[in-house]
């Protein structure tokens, strides 16, 4: 064959390499949750949560601050970023498969029939050989679909790696969210826990003094010492939470936490409100959520891979070709009439492989099955997530204003009691017993506000909201 001939058979190779896909065709599991959330709530007006920006979501210019800071700095973010660079890679080496690779090759060889010849010139001559190839080696064309299915794989991991990212960066954001509310809990707690402190060292010197002066029994005095110290305990952990806490946080910001992200705090009555997203229905987190996106590209990719395994029980076909000059002489090689090219088309046909190829096929449908699987499971795990926070949103409203109450009355309880004790009206069991309450509610009605705060930032996630390109 000569050269002007090689071209078009390359060409016709080529054309043939785009042959049958032996991928099954692909048909997106039915999702299995119902139609609606639990209870059916109650939807308020706005945008869906995917369509809003956390920067509208989160208005607090010292919570954005903050984000700003981990988007920037978080190092799992800077991994999840890398997994796409490193996946992209990946699929560009596997679709570079699909073209043949051109290559420059030179060579020299001198050899002699005896191995005295270098000393005995009678003995033989010395014969040489050289050449310069530009050619194609062992490109296999993909008749039956083998490197496209493969191509087709790394392509769908390249893009799960990517709905990966986008769901590390969304779970960043509502961590580092949650973990500023945490911090100005902390801040309310201690500050109730000072006050506390405070009161019970007042209520402790007067229950002396009138213990000293036979009005009060020990009892008194040894319960309001009590009090007294199970405050100072109470203000010691909280110290340490909120040491703790602001560690976690400057983990996830990947540097110290300013002091300006709690300034001017009021605690979380300072928080800027976040708005209410409607919840939608459970088919708008096939599209709007990236981990369930992620999960589905998966399922992609295992069933290429069935394609890839189906592929290998027929031929595989190669083709090796070069075209250049070979000559005896060095000096020669670029002369007249030293042209030379070689065409090499190889084919391999399965016979007896003890079975590898059926249990690679196996194999694949297993990975699939498993893919399925994994992919109902997120879509179960993501109607769960947000019907818990439809749930806190409906119930910890009211829980929240309850609390709140509560504290309000047993404040004036408390006033009212040591407005008597002081007039000897009431025994120090009842004031001690109402500053106890008082504290008690006061608590309690923060930690649920935090729940509510939170319980939003986790509802804002859950529905696929953050993601901003």
């Amino acid at each position: 064959m000569t050269s002007k001939k090689l071209i078009p058979t390359l060409l016709a190779a080529a054309l043939l390499a785009t042959g049958c896909s032996l991928i099954p065709t692909y048909e997106r599991p039915a999702a299995p949750v119902p139609t609606v959330f639990p209870g059916d709530p109650a939807q308020p007006a706005g945008p869906a949560a995917a369509s809003v920006p956390w920067q509208t979501f989160f208005t607090d210019p010292r919570l954005a601050k903050l984000i700003d800071t981990a988007l920037a700095n978080n190092r799992d973010l800077r991994v999840s970023v890398l997994n796409i660079e490193q996946a992209r890679a990946q699929f560009q080496v596997q679709r570079s498969a699909l073209f043949p690779a051109v290559g420059l090759t030179g060579s020299g060889s001198r050899s002699s029939p005896n191995a005295f010849q270098a000393f005995d010139s009678s003995l033989g001559s010395v014969s040489s050989q050289y050449s310069v190839n530009l050619g194609i080696t062992a490109w296999e064309l993909d008749f039956f679909g083998r490197i496209r299915s493969l191509k087709d794989n790394a392509l769908a991991q390249y893009l799960a790696t990517e709905e990966s990212r986008k769901a590390a960066q969304i779970s960043l954001i509502t961590s580092v969210a949650n973990g500023w509310l945490t911090l100005l809990a902390d801040e309310e707690l201690l500050d109730i826990t000072r006050q506390t402190l405070t009161t019970r060292e007042d209520t402790l010197r007067l229950t002396k003094m009138r213990f000293d002066n036979g009005v009060s029994s020990e009892i008194d005095f040894q319960l309001a010492n009590s009090l007294a110290e199970t405050a100072r305990a109470t203000y010691a952990q909280q110290q340490r939470t909120r040491l703790q806490d602001e560690n976690a946080l400057a983990l996830l910001l990947g540097a110290p936490v300013p002091a300006e992200a709690l300034a001017g705090a009021r605690g979380l009555a300072g928080a800027a409100p976040m708005p209410d997203v409607p919840a939608g229905l459970p088919s708008d987190l096939l599209i709007e959520r990236p981990d369930i996106r992620a999960a589905e590209q998966q399922l992609i990719a295992a069933n290429a891979n069935i394609g890839a395994a189906r592929a290998a029980f027929f031929p595989r076909v190669s083709l090796t070709t070069s075209i250049g000059t070979a000559s005896t002489q060095f000096s020669g090689l670029f002369d007249s009439g030293t042209k030379a090219w070689s065409f090499a088309p190889q084919i391999t046909l399965p016979i007896f492989d003890a079975g590898r190829n059926q249990a690679n096929l196996d194999s694949a449908r297993a990975g699939r099955e498993i893919a399925v699987a994994q992919y109902e499971k997120s879509i179960q795990s993501a109607f769960r997530e947000v019907g818990d926070a439809l749930a806190g949103r409906v119930t910890l409203g009211e829980q929240a204003r309850a609390l709140r109450a509560t504290a309000d009355a047993e404040g004036v309880r408390y006033k009212l009691a040591d407005l008597r004790y002081r007039n000897g009206i009431a025994s120090s069991l009842d004031l001690l017993d109402s500053q106890r309450s008082l504290f008690t509610a006061q608590q309690a009605a923060v930690q649920v506000q935090l729940q509510l705060l939170q319980n939003q930032v986790v509802l804002y996630k859950t529905l696929g909201g953050g993601w901003k390109e």
